[in-house]
């Protein structure tokens, strides 16, 4: 029993976003009225972030509203604007010139539990010309109409349809940093890491600054960013290299602002595919974030910033740019010892599906929900929490290659590579084979902490043009007379939709002006 030492003083190594969400979270969970833990974040001053993850999933709502911030506040603080999913331009068939074609993954998950309307769009629909999204939701026609997902008179956090935001990183971290310090108890240190000083079992002792002040804890969170300054070079924890599948390992990222105030604000992340890559659009209340993720090896980077200039146009002229590399994988443990990587210092893939502030904030939120009281629980619950995120890790690769393995571009190397057996990994080659017989049901996803799931699979899959052999296991169905009604029933909601919900702009305005109601 001797042994046994509670866990009582955190230090999270790092700020950025990963380092203040994971702070609001151990924050909100752990301090409170009468009990003596304290968390504190040293940061430096010298470190700029990466801060190119401007787009979020619907996790994100559920989360700043957990923690207590005004959805208001958020959007006026950040320059957020509504996201509805991702516009995926020419990633299916080679590009025609001037006339793009697209499909959208949106964030609705129109599941019904006696009727898999996946399937009877496969069995009647999918030859009609009726895109997969505009069967079975009402979101992507919103989307293509430039509609935000709710109205100024819905409540703060509820919506029409399911969101999340586009924000500014900076000023999201920004708004965390004060969230935490002033309304939460975190205590923040701005300084330098200049050693990580262990203890005689292995475990983490002290951080030392760079005027030689110790600072102990009894646990620490390394949000060092691509350095993993604890968890990587202290702990020397192995990196596990990914770029053998994922083959995108640079980005270059412009800010541009509107040419009018007044310019339409998609409440979509347009991610249009390139010979070597894929441009990221994203439109905020006063500028765009714009950026091309590409691979080195296809491409130069002189020529990479050359595609995205072009694709800006005039509007980039005399503005700067910012090459971003990309250590693409994740670490072979995410929980060592007394330490735990959140964000870039526990693995990063390529931003296509905001898996980046994903995976901080799931991650951030597991172990505040279970962090432990002391070191023996640590160790317990340390083999758990390695195991989940490491699947989903291996999740997140599967899901991001799917978007490159299923296209069926051969215009340059870089997409004929994508499709090459040995770069696929066989988890996925697994599933796509049986998928090819049977749609994708919730039997593929028991692992309920997956990242992706049944729904984001499909709009890939269908979106894609996957093509299957599923007739004989189609014809099975004998529903079709209530499916019929169910798609009708959509199309007049569609329709519904269409006639009240503001354009996304014109809802962000009236925030400003008027702000949401509160719950």
């Amino acid at each position: 029993m001797n042994n046994i030492k509670e866990l009582k003083n955190i230090v999270i190594a790092g700020g950025g976003t990963a380092g203040w969400l994971t702070a609001n979270h151990l924050a909100k969970k752990l301090i409170k009225v009468g009990n003596d833990i304290t968390i504190t974040l040293v940061e430096s001053d010298n470190i700029p972030t990466v801060g190119v993850g401007e787009g979020t999933v619907p996790l994100m709502r559920q989360t700043l509203q957990s923690l207590g911030i005004s959805e208001t506040e958020f959007i006026v603080e950040c320059d957020a604007t509504f996201k509805q999913g991702i516009k995926f331009v020419d990633w299916v068939n080679n590009p025609i010139k001037c006339k793009p074609s697209y499909y959208h993954h949106v964030f609705d998950n129109p599941t019904m539990s006696n009727l898999d309307l996946t399937s009877y769009w496969l069995k009647s629909l999918r030859e009609s010309g009726l895109s997969y999204v505009d069967a079975i939701s009402i979101q992507g026609k919103v989307c293509d109409s430039g509609l935000a997902p709710k109205l100024i008179t819905t409540a703060e956090y509820q919506g029409v349809t399911p969101y999340a935001y586009h924000l500014d990183a900076s000023k999201f971290t920004a708004l965390l940093t004060k969230h935490a310090v002033s309304k939460l108890g975190v205590k923040h240190i701005k300084a330098d890491i200049a050693d990580v000083t262990l203890a005689q079992d292995g475990s983490i002792e002290s951080l030392v600054t760079s005027g030689d002040k110790i600072i102990a804890a009894d646990f620490f969170v390394d949000c060092t960013g691509f350095q993993s300054l604890l968890l990587g070079e202290a702990l020397k924890v192995p990196f596990i290299d990914k770029s053998d599948v994922l083959f995108a390992d640079h980005a270059v990222a412009i800010q541009v602002p509107y040419d009018e105030e007044d310019t339409p604000i998609p409440s979509f992340t347009t991610s249009t595919a390139l010979n070597a890559g894929w441009i990221w659009d994203i439109g905020l209340k006063n500028r765009r974030g714009i950026g091309h993720v590409y691979s080195s090896s296809h491409t130069t980077h002189e020529q990479a910033e050359q595609d995205l200039r072009d694709y800006i146009g005039s509007s980039a002229e005399n503005i700067s740019s910012r090459v971003i590399p990309m250590k693409v994988g994740y670490r072979e443990k995410f929980w060592q010892k007394n330490c735990v990587a959140i964000g870039l210092s526990q693995g990063f893939v390529e931003p296509l599906e905001a898996t980046g502030l994903l995976v901080f904030d799931t991650t951030a939120k597991m172990l505040a929900e279970q962090f432990p009281s002391n070191n023996i629980e640590s160790a317990l619950i340390a083999e758990q929490f390695n195991q989940r995120v490491s699947n989903s890790w291996i999740n997140i690769v599967d899901f991001i290659k799917a978007h490159y393995c299923l296209s069926k571009r051969n215009d340059t190397d870089f997409w004929c590579d994508n499709r090459l057996e040995a770069s696929i990994p066989n988890s996925l080659k697994d599933r796509l084979a049986r998928w090819k017989y049977q749609p994708p049901s919730h039997y593929d996803f028991a692992n309920k902490f997956s990242v992706f799931n049944l729904e984001n699979y499909r709009y890939i899959l269908y979106g894609m043009e996957f093509e299957d052999e599923s007739e004989l296991f189609l014809n099975r169905l004998d529903n079709d007379k209530v499916a019929d009604k169910v798609f009708k029933n959509i199309a007049e909601k569609t329709d519904k939709a269409l006639s009240k919900l503001p354009k996304n702009r014109e809802l962000i305005d009236k925030i400003y002006k008027y702000g949401l109601q509160r719950i």
